[in-house]
């Protein structure tokens, strides 16, 4: 779990309570509506993850809470104002990393990172970063012809240039391979424990398991759950699953099928009581479902 422990750099007022606060928030497309009364908070110290099917919200709710979007209706505060009215101090203070966005595709990795840098007044040593992060491998090649991993490992290390209050992170482990995208957890884990506010999206569950102090979970652009893992998984997977343990022999495995079916015919005929351990479905269950339902409401 993350330290609640809140840090505010260059300024001597009080930290707000969380470090993004968005209520009801309605975001509309011409007729589609990505986002209706969307309500919820994420503390700094903590990791919160940001979980749904593809158009379910998440990505419009992340530009609206960093100022690129303007909402319809609501109210969002981060570091306890309005993002699109932040001065450059502020907006210094939130590191934001979009999977498809905003690296200049004429620039090599280490004149973006060289360059980035000198925007800050106590960046991090983007050397050290770029080590960390496997980016000396790539690092005098040219942004447009990074792999896409490549380009996600630039992106995370010149979010984490700044050293942020707040960090977006959309996505951060795509493209990786297994050993920098453990590094990358690493990284971001180490941002909470200083104090930093991370709010994250992704569709790599083991992320999210193993990252996440807590879960929204987004759907239709609406939340429908809030909470750790175990409360998301009770709260939207009760009695979508069925464990059943079943321990037998037999001589042959002719007679192993043949009970299976007898057992499972009889219970569908007469609701024989069996002994079975039932659990919550998974998030990969949950998150199959969400999509499932948000499919067949488009339809």
């Amino acid at each position: 779990m993350g330290k609640n422990t809140t840090t505010v750099k260059g300024s001597p007022k009080a930290a707000p309570a969380s470090a993004l606060e968005i209520a009801n928030l309605r975001k509309q497309f011409g007729d589609v509506t990505a986002c209706e009364n969307v309500s919820l908070t994420a503390n700094f110290g903590e990791i919160t993850a940001l979980l749904g099917p593809n158009g379910a919200g998440k990505s419009t709710t992340i530009a609206c809470a960093t100022g690129l979007l303007n909402p319809d209706g609501g109210e969002v505060r981060l570091l306890g104002s309005n993002p699109r009215t932040h001065d450059a101090e502020t907006r210094a203070r939130v590191g934001v990393m979009l999977q498809d966005g905003g690296l200049t595709s004429g620039a090599t990795a280490k004149h973006l990172l060289e360059y980035a840098s000198c925007l800050y007044s106590h960046p991090r040593n983007w050397r050290v970063l770029s080590s960390e992060l496997g980016i000396d491998a790539f690092a005098s090649t040219l942004v447009r012809r990074l792999s896409g991993g490549q380009r996600q490992r630039l992106s995370l290390a010149l979010a984490l240039l700044g050293e942020p209050d707040v960090l977006f992170l959309d996505e951060p482990t795509a493209g990786m391979d297994a050993a920098v995208k453990r590094r990358t957890r690493e990284l971001i884990r180490a941002e909470a424990e200083r104090g930093a506010a991370v709010i994250l999206t992704s569709h790599a569950l083991d992320d999210i398991a193993s990252l996440a102090d807590r879960i929204i979970v987004i759907a239709g652009g609406v939340v429908r759950a809030d909470g750790t893992l175990a409360d998301v998984e009770n709260t939207l997977g009760n009695g979508t699953a069925l464990a059943l343990d079943v321990s037998a022999t037999a001589p042959a495995q002719e007679n192993l099928t043949g009970f299976e079916r007898a057992v499972r015919e009889a219970a569908t005929a007469h609701g024989v009581s069996l002994t079975v351990n039932r659990g919550p479905a998974s998030l990969e269950d949950i998150l199959v479902t969400l999509s499932t339902h948000s499919t067949k409401e488009q339809k």
